[in-house]
């Protein structure tokens, strides 16, 4: 069930509301990071529904990744919240590097031995001509702090991705890395995180 999102607890020193973007059109069974695919049908009603369910939600600042499936997610919430729409680099997915765009078996087949790597540990891989999960963490992590003294007493919607939704989620819980993927981010979901000023409670994962 989605909390009440009128108010901010007391105490509350920024409220963070999650949102993945909905299905990609023509990326099924792709490697796809920073691989730019629009929304699919499906993915804009998904955001449809997304938007249906936030009827109550207010929120001061809207953050989206300049992908189009996130900047086409982040349009359709903000029709209900009429809220300048702001793009950071930040939010992007991970950077799958040469890995972007092929099949997975494709991927398996051209280079195993990385494949065999990433299925065993994500967190600790770095793809060729890519960007490392580490990395991408500093950066996630990097903008959400700077969110922390920004907008102080706010709430802020983020639209963007699996992966970057995972990290913050992850830090939030104190989950080690190699264990966020055990995340479930589905298309659209909605997760809520409430920061106070010596620790955070997560209210919704996955909604």
């Amino acid at each position: 069930m989605i909390p009440d999102l009128n108010t901010l607890p007391d105490g509350c020193s920024l409220r963070l509301i999650l949102i993945r973007h909905g299905e990609p059109a023509e990326s099924r069974g792709r490697c796809h990071g920073k691989l730019d695919v629009e929304l699919s049908e499906t993915g804009r009603e998904q955001m449809r529904r997304t938007l249906e369910r936030l009827t109550n939600l207010r929120a001061d600042a809207i953050y989206t990744s300049p992908l189009r499936r996130a900047l086409d997610s982040a349009a359709i919430v903000n029709e209900h919240l009429r809220l300048q729409v702001r793009v950071s680099l930040q939010l992007e997915e991970i950077n799958f590097g040469r890995f972007e765009g092929l099949r997975y078996e494709e991927i398996e087949e051209l280079y195993p031995s990385a494949y065999k790597s990433w299925i065993k540990n994500p967190s600790s891989m770095s793809f060729p001509d890519g960007e490392s999960f580490a990395q991408m963490k500093r950066r996630v992590l990097c903008f959400k702090e700077e969110l922390v003294c920004t907008h102080r007493h706010e709430s802020v919607v983020i639209v963007s991705h699996g992966g970057t939704n995972r990290i913050i989620i992850g830090q939030a819980l104190e989950i080690p890395d190699a264990h966020i993927f055990r995340i479930d981010q589905a298309y659209s979901s909605i997760s809520i995180i409430d920061y106070f000023d010596d620790y955070s409670q997560v209210r919704l994962v996955n909604g």
